[in-house]
Formats: structure tokens, C-alpha cells, sequence
């Protein structure tokens, strides 16, 4: 009977071990202040819905626990950074896996990229980084000239009107990352209008569908969420093939079509470059010229800069590393974007 009794009280008090370390409301993570989880399985989701938004979540957590805080995407442990010091100490030095494009790919079920070793994401990263450099290279004055249409289409505006800088912006952000990323197929309106619409499905469902459970519990709002990523994704696919048979290497996707990644991995990381790629570069457009209305000193500091180093000659990529203050100014803005990933800073930084 003793033997019993004493097998029966450590089994007990293994078991509440067991249950205290593997249940994940009963932890922090890594020891890191911040939130415990609030479910088993989502983790804090249901906070961040209740924010409102991922960005007003962050900026709660980081007003009770300080600039370096930890909370649950469902299962998955997540430090938060919240100043620009702690980012620049641990802004992904080791080449790990991004954790924004590998919680994207994640909810978007995809796999590429997320099972291999620290010598294949390096390697992913250096393919990426050249396809970025190459095509920053070949298109820049695609990019100035589309800049320069709606700088136009302002001017021609009668004063008092009311410009919609969101919508704008995210226009041109949608007509630069597509033609940059997939090439001249995007050159056609109709093709952009149709992404956008396919994008617009899709991330308003990755941001609110995914998060509060509602994608999953209407039928109507599922079919046409699959409909626009099994759309987008044929597209991708489309353009991956007709410019293999082309040949050419002035575009993010030719740069891919030239490694050894093959063709799913290449559309889907087309998919991600794309769908993220024109949100952040609007965000980081939308914020600079919010922040730059609010500040003369500001705005006659860059225009003599620009002045400076420019004179009367139009921007060119040679030039715009002489243009420090220009630089730090977009650096500032981009930390305010609301999803920020090592790949598209990467990519941003050279574009502004």
C-alpha cells in the first residue's frame, strides 16, 4: 500500500510538471517579458484581434512590458523589438529564415524555403539579393518614369482638390513591384487591375480571415478568397514560363528562372515578393510623404541636399548614395511600416 501511495504521488507530481511545461499559458516565452497565451492553439491571436490591428497590438504590449517583449502566434513563441536600437543589434545577422515571409508562406500553405538548413537559406538570400540588385539596375528608369506620371497626374489637380494618397500610392506601388518583379506583361493596365483585385481578396483575408477564424466559418468569403490566390498563383506560373522561353534576365523572376529553385518554389516566392512587396512599398511611400507634410525644416533639409548633389540632373542610382540625409529619412519612415521583412527592407532601402 505504501508502494502505491508513493508511486501515485510522483506519477501526480510528474504529471503537473508535464503539464506546466508542455501546456503554453503556463509560460513566458524564453523567459522574455510579455504576454502568456491566452489559448492553447491561437496563442494570442484573439489580443491582437481585439486591438484592431497587429500595429496597435505591438504598440500595447510594448507600453506594458518595454522595448523588448515576447507574446504567442499561436504555437510559435515571438520577441518583439520596439526601438530602433534593440532592431539594429538583432536585424537578422546569422542569415536565419525571415519570420515575416516565413509566417506568410505559412498561412498561405506554402513550404518553400522553410524545411532547409542555414546554408540553403543563405544561399536563397544571395539569389534574392542578386535579383533585386539586377533588377533595381535595369529598370530604374522604369521606375522614375512611373514616378514621374503621377507626379503629373498631382500637378495637374486644381489646388484645394483632394488628392487619395493611399489609393494613389498603392497604385504605384502595384504598377512598380508587378513590372519589376514579372516584367512587360504588367506594362497593361488591365493585367494590374486584375492583380489588385486577386491581391486585395487575398490579404484582406491573410489579415483579418486568418487571425479572428472568421475566413473559415463562411463558405462564400473561403471560395472567393481560393479563387484569387488559385488566379494569382496561375498567373505567377504564366509569367515564370513565358519568360523562360525568353530568355531574359532584366526582372526579379529571371533572376529566380536562372537558380536552381524549381518552378513551384519560384512561384511561390514570386507570390510573396508581390503580394507583400506592394503593400510595405506603399506603406513606406504613404508614411514618408505623411511625415515630410508635417515638417518644413524637414522638407527644406532634403531639397537642398537634393539640390546639392543632383543640381539639375534627374535622380540616378549612382547618385543616391551621396544622398545620406534622403536615406535616413526613408530608413526613419520604413521602421513605422506596420509588417516589415529582412527581404523587402533590403529591396525598399535601394528603391527610396
Amino acid at each position: 500500500m505504501l508502494d502505491f501511495a508513493i508511486f501515485a504521488v510522483t506519477f501526480v507530481i510528474i504529471l503537473i510538471g508535464a503539464v506546466l511545461y508542455l501546456y503554453p499559458s503556463s509560460r513566458r516565452a524564453s523567459g522574455i517579458p510579455g504576454l502568456n497565451p491566452t489559448d492553447e492553439k491561437d496563442g494570442n491571436l484573439q489580443d491582437i484581434v481585439n486591438r484592431g490591428s497587429l500595429h496597435e497590438f505591438l504598440i500595447s504590449l510594448h507600453q506594458e512590458f518595454g522595448s523588448v517583449a515576447s507574446f504567442w502566434f499561436g504555437r510559435q513563441p515571438v520577441v518583439s523589438l520596439g526601438s530602433v536600437n534593440q532592431l539594429r543589434q538583432h536585424i537578422n545577422p546569422n542569415h536565419t529564415t525571415d519570420s515575416f515571409e516565413t509566417m506568410l508562406k505559412s498561412l498561405l500553405g506554402y513550404h518553400s524555403g522553410m524545411g532547409g538548413g542555414v546554408n540553403e537559406t543563405v544561399i536563397r538570400k544571395k539569389v534574392y539579393e542578386s535579383a533585386i540588385n539586377n533588377t533595381l539596375k535595369c529598370n530604374f528608369p522604369l521606375m522614375l518614369k512611373l514616378v514621374e506620371e503621377l507626379v503629373g497626374k498631382w500637378k495637374s489637380f486644381p489646388e484645394a482638390q483632394h488628392i487619395p494618397l493611399c489609393a494613389h500610392l498603392l497604385g504605384l506601388s502595384m504598377k512598380t513591384v508587378t513590372q519589376l518583379a514579372l516584367g512587360e506583361r504588367f506594362r497593361d493596365d488591365a493585367e494590374v487591375i486584375s492583380f489588385r483585385k486577386n491581391h486585395e481578396a487575398i490579404w484582406s483575408e491573410i489579415g483579418k480571415g486568418y487571425l479572428d477564424g472568421s475566413l473559415e466559418k463562411s463558405s462564400s468569403r473561403k471560395g472567393h478568397y481560393e479563387k484569387a490566390l488559385s488566379e494569382m498563383e496561375s498567373v505567377l506560373l504564366s509569367v515564370a514560363k513565358e519568360r523562360k522561353a525568353q530568355r531574359k534576365q532584366a526582372v526579379f523572376v529571371d533572376v529566380l528562372l536562372q537558380s536552381s529553385l524549381t518552378d513551384r518554389q519560384i512561384m511561390e516566392d514570386c507570390m510573396i515578393f508581390t503580394l507583400a512587396g506592394c503593400i510595405i512599398a506603399a506603406n513606406l511611400c504613404i508614411w514618408a510623404l505623411h511625415f515630410l507634410s508635417t515638417s518644413e525644416e524637414v522638407q527644406d533639409k532634403l531639397y537642398q541636399e537634393l539640390a546639392d548633389v543632383l543640381g539639375s540632373d534627374p535622380v540616378s542610382l549612382d547618385k543616391i548614395p551621396e544622398l545620406s540625409n534622403v536615406f535616413s529619412y526613408f530608413r526613419l519612415c520604413l521602421y513605422t511600416c506596420p509588417f516589415t521583412s529582412d527581404m523587402f527592407v533590403n529591396c525598399l532601402m535601394r528603391m527610396a
